[in-house]
């Protein structure tokens, strides 16, 4: 890497990309002012072309995957990634390495089984939701009350509700950036508690995910306080149609629904963290990631792995460098992000009197698609700098977008603190036929889309370690922060 850095710098073989495609006028002006240096830029560009030649970051996923697997805090798994993560920093050069442990409520599933039993009996193909309480020991048998919608339950009549079993069968739709996700998801999020607030036994719901696979996704719920707690199970998008066209034949359907999952009381976990340190302004940092934790069912490949090794492979080749850029690039594996952001809350307690120096921040954290947009999360005054920073990357076909920035949902803390984020967009549209379930493994992701991603944060990275001013003030913080991922 240093060789071909070098060789690079001497030949002025490689471009900042700024002449990639015509722009607007008040485009050009804005690069034109020329904020950061033009060596960093030539360097930047070229630790995106040396990514593309092959990052490693599939490799490391190869090794996560394989010899980690699923992350569930409190499980073996967990345990196994925080030492994996960190041997892994460790091994790719990082100057400091280090864990630090926070504690949560812990809960593991057990089993789940579901069957229509009249009027046409089938078996169904479901999965608990996460933080479910189970069923009675022997399962609870009572009349489907269907709706289409949360509204429509939250609408209905109690009567048409107590003493049954909830079924919400609203579909998730299909978009490249994931915005079907926040229509539907309240369903699995709220759907439990407004269920029981109504006298239902058990909730059931339609997936929420985006493929027609016999395969369940799970995801977390919130119970509110003060309202009973029921068990909450997803069916599989084939099972939850089987269950509509029982319904819609005009006969009441009885589902039988065994749930059991195991409260794990107060666990220790982690987030992992590796630093590259700045030669000038180490104190000064630019935080990049993904979340270690995933759910059970799969082996975490899209659903963060690819997420972390993306990050870590960005962070290793800007350590690579002849020289580290002014300020400290730092790399955190955030632990328990499914469960509702542990991790993220407890950096941020962590860090709190260090907030003024978190510069700016990215994660990744949706799946393993290409990015397509820069989204930046900072003040006005700031844009002009983004946007040369943006120059850098467009030759790998990403585009400035528009809106305000969501730098991932581990960063939401941070950013509501006043912490500046960029939002590397990736292509989400296959994302949610994989997220959370059983089809989230490792031959659903491409070693050289993974180098693309590898090769935006790494010149995002470093670039931003080397301005030297600030990207956004604390009253910026305010600004919204994005979907709902957790």
């Amino acid at each position: 890497m240093k060789r071909i850095l070098v060789t690079a710098l001497a030949l002025g073989l490689w471009s900042c990309g700024e002449e990639a495609s015509e722009a607007p006028e008040e485009e050009v002006k804005a690069v034109e002012t020329n904020l950061i240096a033009a060596e960093a830029k030539t360097i930047a560009a070229g630790l995106r072309d040396a990514a593309l030649a092959g990052s490693g970051a599939y490799t490391l996923l190869e090794s996560l995957t394989t010899e980690v697997g699923p992350r569930l805090p409190g499980t073996p798994g967990d345990a196994r990634a925080i030492a994996w993560t960190a041997a892994k920093f460790r091994a790719l050069g990082y100057d400091k390495v280090w864990v630090e442990t926070f504690t949560m409520p812990g809960w593991v599933r057990v089993s789940a089984a579901a069957e229509i039993v009249s009027p046409y009996p089938q078996k169904l193909v479901i999965t608990s939701l996460g933080w479910s309480v189970s069923t009675p020991a022997g399962g609870i048998e009572a009349e489907v009350a269907h709706f289409a919608t949360l509204a429509d339950l939250m609408a209905a009549d109690p009567a048409l509700v107590k003493g049954r079993i909830v079924f919400i069968s609203n579909r998730m739709e299909r978009f490249r950036d994931g915005s079907g996700y926040r229509s539907a998801v309240g369903a699995r999020g709220d759907g439990p508690s407004e269920a029981a607030k109504k006298g239902a036994l058990a909730i059931v719901i339609r997936s929420i995910g985006t493929d027609n696979h016999r395969l369940a996704h799970t995801g977390g719920l919130t119970y509110q306080d003060g309202v009973p707690r029921i068990a909450a199970a997803a069916l599989s998008n084939p099972d939850a149609d089987i269950l509509v066209r029982q319904i819609e034949r005009g006969q009441p359907v009885i589902l039988r629904l065994k749930v059991l999952n195991r409260d794990l009381g107060t666990i220790e976990t982690a987030n992992v963290i590796g630093e590259i340190t700045g030669r000038e302004a180490a104190q000064e940092v630019v935080i990049i990631g993904g979340h270690l934790d995933s759910w059970d069912l799969g082996t975490g490949a899209v659903d963060d792995g690819a997420g972390v090794v993306i990050t870590m492979a960005a962070g290793a080749m800007i350590g690579e460098l002849e020289e580290p850029p002014r300020r400290t690039i730092r790399v955190v594996a955030f632990g328990a992000e499914e469960q509702g952001l542990f991790g993220a809350r407890a950096y941020l307690e962590a860090h709190k009197d260090e907030v003024q120096n978190h510069i700016i921040g990215a994660e990744s954290d949706f799946g393993a698609g290409r990015i397509w947009a820069f989204q930046p999360g900072v003040a006005e005054a700031a844009l002009p700098v983004m946007r040369e920073i943006w120059r850098v990357l467009e030759p790998l076909g990403i585009e400035f977008g528009d809106g305000t920035g969501f730098g991932g949902p581990d960063l939401i803390p941070l950013q509501a603190a006043g912490m500046a984020v960029l939002g590397l967009r990736q292509d989400g549209t296959d994302y949610f036929d994989l997220h959370h379930s059983a089809d989230d493994t490792l031959d659903k992701v491409d070693a050289k889309t993974l180098d693309q991603n590898v090769a935006a944060y790494a010149a995002f990275a470093y670039l931003a370690a080397e301005y030297e001013g600030r990207f956004n003030a604390p009253k910026d913080a305010e600004k919204p922060l994005g979907p709902d991922r957790e």
